[in-house]
């Protein structure tokens, strides 16, 4: 996995835990205008990366946005998330 795969993995995990918090404080703050705006932004850079990481490395996930379009289940070629030094 080389630097610029781990970066974008990264950049997708912070997106992603910001998504998470933000959508368990909107569960008990529904109306919060800033934080319903900061959610929505928040999840389509996340959308975005995903589908930059997929076009450049193959599936982020096992059932993940991109069909795969090599006629082999390349899941497997990544390293397991364990096998990943950040």
């Amino acid at each position: 996995m080389d630097g610029n795969q781990v970066a974008l993995l990264k950049k997708i995990m912070e997106i992603d835990f910001t998504c998470i918090d933000l959508n368990l404080y909107l569960d008990t703050h529904p109306e919060d205008q800033k934080a319903l705006r900061d959610y929505n932004y928040y999840s389509e850079q996340l959308r975005t990366l995903k589908v930059q990481y997929e076009q450049l490395y193959g599936p982020f996930m096992s059932f993940g946005n991109t069909p795969d379009q090599c006629n082999r289940w390349r899941w497997v070629d990544e390293p397991w998330p364990w096998e990943i030094q950040y």
